[in-house]
């Protein structure tokens, strides 16, 4: 088999779910890349574990600041890579599960944006960072938003399943910037909030701005998944 057929294979949709015709604001991918994406699921898989792996490790000191009793709160952009390799890994086995579709759609949408928000609005803060992790962070955060969008393709977005990540999300933010139950709010680390003797200085208005991204991007992912069902309902996209 030549380049050019291996290639083909990869963007064609043969074996692929089929595509339901959704608004381009629903589903913004070109129907080529949700193929690619779909077909190299697998090595989707393992770059997101290796990231889970990385965004844990990169994580290493804020857990070493917070109450263990939070860590499971603390790495957001992690369980969300988590996420999606659990929904694209039962995809390919033939047993995709609703409730880690829709907890992958909310979290790759929500923290790919997030970061590379935090990262433009705290530029100067980030100036310790090297200009190549700077970059590895905003762009790889990025690529979660591709995978978000590839998630419909095999995902119906039950009222359950959203209702599920939407309250793991609302959850996360709660515990972020509201109310922290122990210790004070546990939102991702941003230079802009000093750390004082193990203690986060969670200052204005750098707390406001990174909660307002959070809160709004926690709405805007339940409404493009319930929007997504109700496309594919009124489409014939669900049996």
């Amino acid at each position: 088999m030549d380049a050019a057929t291996r290639l083909r294979r990869l963007l064609d949709d043969d074996g692929l779910p089929a595509k339901t015709d959704l608004p381009r604001w629903l589903a913004p991918l070109p129907e080529w890349l949700e193929n690619f994406g779909l077909n190299i699921a697998w090595l989707v898989v393992v770059i997101n574990l290796v990231g889970t792996a990385f965004g844990f490790w990169y994580y290493g000191y804020q857990f070493g600041i917070e109450p263990t009793a939070m860590w499971p709160l603390v790495p957001d952009s992690p369980v969300a890579t988590l996420f999606i390799a659990l929904s694209l890994a039962l995809w390919k086995l033939g047993r995709s599960n609703e409730y880690v579709n829709a907890l992958a759609f909310f979290g790759c949408l929500k923290l790919g944006l997030w970061t590379p928000y935090v990262l433009l609005a705290f530029k100067s803060d980030f100036s310790y960072l090297h200009w190549a992790m700077y970059n590895f962070l905003f762009w790889s955060h990025l690529a979660m938003v591709v995978e978000a969008f590839l998630i419909q393709r095999y995902a119906e977005f039950p009222s359950l399943a959203v209702l599920v990540a939407v309250g793991w999300y609302a959850l996360n933010d709660l515990v972020d910037y509201f109310v922290p139950i122990v210790g004070t709010p546990h939102h991702t680390l941003i230079p802009a909030e000093p750390v004082v003797d193990g203690v986060v200085q969670h200052v204005s208005p750098a707390h406001e701005y990174a909660a307002a991204g959070a809160v709004l991007l926690t709405v805007a992912a339940t409404f493009l998944a319930l929007a997504t069902r109700v496309a594919k309902l009124e489409r014939g996209g669900i049996d």
